[in-house]
């Protein structure tokens, strides 16, 4: 028996059902040996830095028993993701399971199919030493930044805060956006719409010689005089150019490209994008069994494989003609720095299973994103678009206008992917004849800040930094949204007050955390260690000492900037002084006597104190201890709670609970709509003695599949109207049980 390690169950599952009974496939489910979290786990001899890994209490039982398969198998087969971290994984798994890393084959795959694995375990290799070494350089510095910087800012700041090698020089960009967009003065301009006739809108290129640039027109007076004038002035048309334009294909997706477009088309977070191609990469069902269909999602490389290319080009001329056919297959590179820590760019893996079929197997977030993945890649291989770009001048005496029109003559790989553009044609004209003004105004306008940043818009200026990798972006932004550096609003990213403080405070002591070119150039430095075999401990050393003596400078030169102010008043519960102090949803005033006492006031932005409500007394009494129950407010609206809190935890919700009609299948008593955090759904009152839930009403019809007679529920699915077996999850349109 041979035993193959990956990192994902569901990966193992995939794998499983391509092999035969004489392997034995299982998943380490991510790091098992990593740096301890409760200490620094860096161990400091001299001038050397030496990691000191550890295997967590929560690992410990699968560590188990990967030794014990390991000890029976014929040979073990590495076979994590294909990228640094990866690599790192994998020679932690042989370290864990007491192997030495050089003599366990590794095998890779860019594809959870079966051929894609067939050939990996044909061409095993050892594990890369130079990716380790790179990886483990990434953690430590990271361990370094966070484990040494984040006390400090607590410290100086707030408790709570940390920083990070990647997080805060992101923080930084953000901050300094809002930073623009505070500092911005608008400027008024105005602009002079006019429109010759039948309906042509041009724009006023130039008025007596001078070219006009967007604020070259001031204010209204200077407006009226060029209206004014031109009024008075006879236009003819004079020249008229026709020219043929491309509109080129798109490269296929890499990480960075496919978390912008899901953003701006779909409406999903980085992180959600990530999620589901993940769930697409490592198996899903399809008409011939569980496989991935999609390649690794992690990447940040535009090639792709030769056979997959030959495959589209064949789809392409078969499903489209021979007419969307470049002659040559397309071939895309990568123009910003950065090394390609996987071999392909994300494409599907069978051409076959298009989004048409794929409809069928896939959850709807799914079946959205496999669309755009499918769709981009065999949009890559077509020819390009052609336009016919049409461009005419209006002149008189004092000015120059310009109309442009445009027409598509081939749609090439619109074809696929579609296109919202419309064609602007202009009418057929001769040059010299006279042309009438249909209208003419001058319009206010004011010059506009700079935009905020969104999700995608980040990634892409990360991205261009060279800031982090494809597998950084999506936890960064999470990491910033968690420790309340920014939040998310209407798509935009909006730093918080502490981010400024924390961003200042790391500008005038750190300058190389949030200094983005630092960042980028340790990210090149990685790349040499991973390419080049560089020294990694030198990387460290060179890193360390000189970090360190900022840090201890920083704890005695920078200025505390915590909020505790004495306010000349006793504490009710205690008598202690009561000081207003600053936490990480504004200000606030505690008990100087914390932690023993935790008597606290809640202050509105001006500082006054905001005069809690009185405890609403309901009529009810607790059925658990007989105490009143309380009105309070929560996240589903008003409930009641036992005055007797925190010895008595009983609630229920303040108005009677929604009955169904239909009784309880189990045990036949009463159905109640009730509300949990998970959400909300159909329970039996007799809980827990009858344990029967549903998210959906039941009704009294039952399953008809053999062996099944469980209740069915009608619900909608995938638009259609079903009942859906409550036991075994079968549906069956509705129009056929009627």
């Amino acid at each position: 028996m041979d035993l193959i390690i990956v990192e994902s169950p569901a990966k193992a599952k995939t794998i499983k059902n391509f092999l035969g009974k004489g392997y034995e496939v299982i998943a380490s489910k991510g790091h098992i040996r990593d740096l301890p979290k409760s200490r620094f786990g860096i161990k400091i001899e001299g001038e050397t830095l030496t990691p000191e890994y550890s295997v967590a209490k929560e690992n410990a039982a699968i560590v188990k028993q990967l030794k014990e398969l390991a000890k029976k198998a014929d040979t073990v087969y590495i076979a994590t993701d294909e990228d640094r971290e990866g690599e790192a994984i994998g020679w932690h798994i042989a370290h864990a399971i007491k192997k030495d890393p050089a003599t366990l084959p590794r095998i890779v795959f860019h594809e959870i199919t079966k051929s894609a694995i067939q050939h990996a375990l044909e061409t095993a290799r050892t594990i890369d030493m130079n990716s380790v070494n790179a990886q483990q350089t990434r953690r430590l510095l990271d361990r370094i930044v966070g484990y040494k910087l984040s006390p400090l800012l607590a410290s100086k700041i707030q408790k709570g805060l940390s920083g990070g090698r990647v997080q805060s020089s992101t923080l930084k960009i953000v901050v300094d956006r809002e930073r623009e967009i505070k500092a911005f003065v608008s400027e008024e301009y105005w602009s002079i719409d006019t429109v010759f006739a039948p309906n042509i809108d041009a724009n006023l290129m130039k008025y007596e010689g001078t070219k006009l640039e967007k604020l070259s027109i001031k204010s209204a007076d200077e407006a009226e005089a060029i209206v004014n004038r031109l009024q008075a002035e006879t236009f003819h048309v004079g020249t008229i150019e026709t020219k043929k334009r491309k509109s080129s294909t798109p490269p296929p997706f890499m990480t960075s490209t496919i978390q912008q477009t899901a953003s701006s088309k779909l409406g999903f977070s980085p992180k959600k994008t990530m999620m589901i191609a993940q769930s697409l990469y490592e198996g899903v069902k399809t008409p011939n069994g569980t496989s991935g269909v999609i390649t690794y999602m992690r990447t940040d490389s535009l090639n792709l494989a030769a056979e997959a290319v030959t495959a589209a080009r064949e789809l392409i001329e078969t499903k489209f003609g021979s007419k969307y056919l470049p002659k040559k297959p397309k071939v895309y590179t990568k123009k910003s720095k950065g090394a390609q820590e996987a071999h392909e760019a994300i494409r599907p893996t069978m051409l076959d299973f298009t989004p048409e079929v794929a409809a069928q197997y896939l959850k709807p977030d799914e079946i959205k994103l496999y669309r755009l993945i499918y769709e981009r890649f065999l949009s890559s291989q077509m020819e390009d678009a052609q336009f016919e770009q049409q461009s005419i001048t209006f002149i008189s005496k004092s000015s120059e206008y310009r109309a442009t029109g445009r027409k598509l003559i081939f749609d090439g790989f619109y074809k696929v992917m579609g296109t919202d553009d419309k064609d602007k044609l202009l009418p057929t004209l001769t040059e010299k004849e006279t042309i009438a003004l249909q209208s003419i105004q001058p319009k206010q306008h004011f010059t506009e800040p700079p935009s905020r940043y969104s999700e995608a818009s980040l990634i892409k200026k990360l991205e261009a930094e060279g800031i982090g990798r494809p597998s950084t972006y999506a936890p960064t932004i999470s990491t910033l949204t968690a420790r309340n550096y920014i939040t998310i609003e209407k798509r935009q990213i909006i730093p918080t007050e502490i981010a400024f403080k924390v961003t200042t405070m790391l500008e005038e002591h750190f300058a190389n955390i949030v200094d983005a070119s630092f960042t980028a150039k340790m990210e090149e430095v990685l790349d040499e260690i991973a390419e080049k075999g560089k020294d990694w401990q030198k990387i460290l050393h060179d890193f360390y000492f000189p970090f360190m003596e900022k840090i201890e400078a920083g704890k005695t030169n920078i200025k505390s900037q915590k909020l505790a102010k004495p306010l000349g008043r006793e504490c009710p519960k205690c008598g202690d002084e009561l000081l207003l102090r600053g936490g990480r949803f504004g200000n606030f005033i505690a008990c100087s006597g914390f932690p023993k006492c935790k008597y606290t006031e809640q202050v509105d932005a001006d500082g006054n104190v905001v005069e809690k409500p009185a405890e609403e007394i309901s009529e009810q009494k607790c059925e658990k201890c007989g105490s009143d129950m309380l009105i309070k407010n929560g996240r589903n609206g008003k409930f009641l709670a036992c005055s007797g809190y925190p010895k008595c935890k009983n609630t229920k919700s303040l108005e009677a609970p929604k009955e169904s009609e239909i009784p309880c299948p189990d045990c036949g008593k009463k159905l109640l709509w009730k509300q949990s955090r998970r959400g909300a759904f159909w329970g039996c009152e007799d809980y827990p003695t009858c344990k029967f839930i549903s998210k959906f009403e039941p009704s009294t019809k039952k399953c008809t599949q053999q062996g099944c007679s469980g209740t069915l529920a009608q619900r909608t699915y995938r638009n259609k109207e079903v009942y859906e077996c409550i036991t075994c999850k079968h549906r069956t349109p509705v129009e056929e049980m009627e």
